[in-house]
């Protein structure tokens, strides 16, 4: 019986830290796929691809698997959120892009 009982603990635990080691898999990817889109704004300001920065944001967030939250432009910086839903838990991030001092650089 007592043999019962450790395995069910062992089981318990790999099962605990399975799912510690998910979320944190998710959180990354998440977190990658907000800079991805951050990114992806911050370049279309800059003028080096075309098109509308936001909208460039929220297709490269949702080919990453992402929801794009917000997306806000100041000058050539973008700031987005996105976010993704796993086992019923929201998952978020933020990131910014841009360069350093905002402004365009020089041509």
């Amino acid at each position: 019986m007592l043999c019962v009982a450790i395995v069910a603990v062992v089981l318990l635990v790999i099962a605990l830290l399975l799912s510690v080691t998910n979320a944190l898999a998710v959180k990354h990817q998440v977190q990658t796929s907000a800079d991805a889109a951050a990114l992806a704004a911050a370049d279309v300001a800059a003028g080096v691809v075309s098109g509308y920065p936001c909208e460039v944001a929220a297709a490269v967030a949702e080919r990453e698997g992402v929801v794009l939250g917000s997306c806000q432009m100041q000058g050539m910086v973008a700031e987005v959120t996105a976010s993704r839903v796993v086992l019923g838990i929201e998952v978020d991030a933020r990131s910014r892009a841009g360069p350093a001092d905002g402004r365009a650089p020089p041509v």
